[in-house]
């Protein structure tokens, strides 16, 4: 039920597409198995549908069986925190499924991408990983890549600004950007505040990555966003005329 408030009130807010997940992928977390994990996920995606027939849903998930059921069962797109990296099957289970498909970069896994993660050149090497992933996609006949730098997912605070800084030069990776930035750690330890007061800096953040050229957020707070997205639109059609 709390769930379903929630889904209602991001509906209402703005939200596009509703990305639901049924593991954590925060730093050291324990990764469950395929089979667990669609249990627990085919419970809430059976109550969604059945309350917001018309939504856009993205299914959350490193498991390429996992991937498959839920755009069986309805869902438009698969994101994927581990970018083929974590199931081999993955890349040929997306290209089967003819589905968009989010591209995001990490360093490890979620129980080992915050063990002091180490670059050469933190921006080059996520553009590198990145352009041959998609270049391997679209050699399998995936046309629709969102890519996603994975902010927070095996990169130190100051590597994630970097990141964020050179947003547009992983725009010439051609495919569109998702960012997602809300309420990290680059945030928190930045301004010395808890996930939960950090809606601000949120918002600072996703603003300066809309001008850097992303073209999808993924938030918490959608109201906030959306209103981020409409005054950066104002602004940039304001160059235009």
């Amino acid at each position: 039920k709390p769930a379903l408030e929630h889904v209602g009130q991001m509906l209402s807010a703005g939200a596009t597409i509703i990305d639901i997940g049924a593991q954590s992928t925060r730093p050291g977390a324990t990764p469950l198995d395929a089979e667990t994990e669609w249990q627990r996920f085919n419970t809430i995606l059976c109550a969604i549908k059945k309350e917001f027939p018309g939504a856009l849903l993205s299914i959350d998930t490193f498991h390429a069986a996992v991937a498959e059921r839920a755009v069986n069962e309805g869902c438009a797109i698969v994101n994927d925190i581990s970018g083929g990296t974590m199931d081999s099957t993955m890349f040929e289970t997306v290209a089967r499924l003819k589905v968009p498909y989010i591209l995001m970069h990490i360093q490890g896994t979620p129980q080992t991408m915050q063990q002091q993660p180490t670059y050469e050149n933190v921006v080059t090497e996520v553009y590198r990983h990145l352009h041959e992933r998609i270049r391997e996609l679209r050699l399998m006949g995936v046309d629709d890549v969102i890519a996603d730098p994975g902010f927070g997912f095996g990169k130190t605070v100051a590597q994630n600004y970097q990141l964020l800084h050179q947003l547009p030069f992983l725009c010439t990776l051609d495919v569109p950007l998702l960012v997602g930035l809300s309420r990290k750690s680059m945030i928190n330890k930045i301004l010395n505040c808890t996930a939960e007061n950090a809606l601000n800096g949120t918002t600072v953040l996703n603003t300066l990555a809309l001008t850097g050229g992303a073209s999808l957020l993924r938030v918490h707070d959608v109201k906030q966003a959306v209103e981020a997205v409409q005054l950066v639109k104002a602004f940039e059609s304001a160059a235009q005329k």
